[in-house]
């Protein structure tokens, strides 16, 4: 079998950025340039993925979306590939959102699976192809069963290989065969969907991460990637190791219920969600904290009060 040549259309190190708001509850625009400013060039995020699951799409409008793309674009387009997340449960609305964020200077668009009313395969292909056909940006499919309620089945994944505009996965699926089947036959490029299973998908050809946890550990998940990457599988998995509590402490709840508490310890935000999204708990909070001082993340000390005290008013 011919080795296929995985090429990250994106980068390496993507983050799926929250999107911040203000204490009433709207689009914080200075907040997201910060935020976005602040991942790129601190951090060393090489793009970011808007108005994903972490970015809260579901509870903002098609208008909010534009404006934080907008927003984002202006403050790090020139220097890291940003990603739209424009996927749907329907195919309409996600043709809609495709072309509003390639009006509004996107790199790539992140498309989901059609959630909750489970297509079959045909209609997944369907859905995918229509999409690509309507945009003139590369796509990067996102396959996460537990949340959509099916999978993009390995056949489908290879029909929908061959589609020129359709370049890359973000892999949640947890099905490292399935995955391998599809990257040996493809020149597909994962990305994991979950920080923890960065390495394990490196090891069977990802390229790298669409990370929530990188919002605090983007340095130390970067130079992971480049230590497996460089030949030097010893040093990926000391970092792995080191990195796992917050890999796996962002989601002791809903990623982006932690990810801005987290912020909001270290002076980088609010902490406000939209409901159905509830801040966290004073337990969970501290337990991020925990989590973050493990691998050497300190917070703000100036924020110990959010150790006593709810994250969202």
């Amino acid at each position: 079998m011919t080795a296929m040549v995985h090429v990250p259309p994106f980068g390496r190190l993507l983050t799926a950025m929250v999107t911040p708001f203000t204490d009433d509850g709207e689009l914080d625009h200075d907040g997201a340039a910060a935020l976005a400013t602040a991942l790129v060039d601190e951090l060393g995020n090489d793009g970011l993925v808007i108005s994903g699951t972490t970015g809260e799409a579901p509870t903002t409008t098609d208008a909010e979306k534009a404006e934080l793309l907008g927003v984002v674009v202006d403050a790090v387009g020139d220097r890291c590939q940003v990603v739209a997340g424009v996927g749907t449960c329907s195919t309409e609305h996600t043709l809609s959102l495709a072309a509003a964020a390639e009006k509004a200077g996107a790199a790539g668009l992140l498309v989901v699976t059609p959630y909750y009313s489970r297509p079959p395969q045909s209609g997944l292909l369907l859905h995918f192809r229509a999409v690509a056909d309507g945009t003139g940006l590369p796509i990067m499919l996102y396959d996460i069963p537990h949340r959509a309620g099916v999978p993009i089945a390995t056949e489908t994944l290879l029909t929908l290989a061959e589609h020129p505009r359709i370049v890359a996965v973000k892999d949640a699926k947890g099905d490292l065969p399935a995955t391998s089947a599809v990257l040996a036959t493809t020149d597909l490029a994962y990305y994991s969907g979950d920080d923890a299973m960065t390495l394990p998908l490196l090891s069977v050809g990802a390229v790298g991460v669409v990370g929530t946890s990188t919002h605090f550990t983007g340095r130390g998940m970067k130079e992971l990637i480049e230590a497996y990457l460089a030949g030097d599988p010893a040093r990926a998995l000391a970092l792995h190791r080191r990195l796992l509590p917050a890999f796996t402490g962002v989601f002791a709840t809903q990623g982006c219920i932690l990810v801005k508490a987290g912020l909001k310890l270290q002076g980088r935000g609010n902490g406000r969600l939209r409901s159905p999204m509830p801040g966290a708990t004073q337990e969970q909070t501290a337990a991020l904290a925990t989590a973050l001082a493990a691998v050497g993340l300190p917070t703000n000390p100036s924020a110990d009060q959010t150790l006593r005290t709810r994250t969202n008013p």
